[in-house]
């Protein structure tokens, strides 16, 4: 069955169901790109109210993993080393260290680069074109290997919009930290930067 998730928050909240049923070893599930918004505008219809049709629903066996995430454990001991490529979705200000509304701790994981998960979209609320988004990920990672790249954001779910992005743009797959900020700040022992 294919499935389309959509959300009216430039696929933050979508995208994480999008990714999550990639991992659970379903492939065809695809983002509506502008979301419910972009639906609209362009005539689609909308309905409200309890939709679900049960005797239309199928069972769904689990498959091998179409997507890869790193815990903690894993993550730590590579931080700083060269087959790793941090990238926090979260604004600057919060990657900074300059203000932290949700955590104990303000800042980020030492040597993570910074693309806040809203520069992949434009004014209007769709994806850039891949060449677009190819271009500035390849500037971001100034000759680093996509292919060691783990992405995270404060919570694990607005950093999904830079894995469809990096996707979108050709750069292949790459990995999630779901943990992310929360998990990683409030571990003893770990250190966390300010820039």
């Amino acid at each position: 069955m294919q499935a389309v998730v959509y959300d009216r928050n430039g696929a933050n909240y979508c995208g994480r169901l999008w990714w999550m049923l990639k991992w659970l070893g379903h492939d065809a599930v695809a983002v509506l790109d502008g979301g419910l918004q972009a639906w609209q505008a362009a005539g689609g219809a909308v309905d409200s109210g309890a939709a679900f049709n049960a005797a239309s629903s199928a069972t769904f066996a689990l498959k091998p993993a179409l997507r890869e995430w790193v815990s903690t454990a894993d993550l730590a001991p590579q931080v700083g080393h060269a087959n790793l490529t941090l990238i926090d979705a979260r604004g600057a200000a919060r990657y900074r260290g300059e203000m932290e509304p949700i955590d104990p701790v303000a800042g980020h994981i030492p040597g993570a680069l910074n693309r806040p998960f809203n520069e992949n979209l434009t004014a209007e609320g769709f994806f850039k074109s891949p060449q677009v988004l190819r271009a500035e990920f390849e500037t971001l990672l100034a000759g680093r290997d996509a292919t060691t790249v783990v992405h995270h954001c404060g919570s694990g779910v607005s950093t999904v919009p830079n894995i469809l992005a990096m996707e979108l743009a050709g750069l292949g797959l790459t990995r999630l930290y779901p943990g992310s900020w929360s998990e990683w700040c409030n571990t003893p022992g770990l250190p966390c930067a300010k820039s």
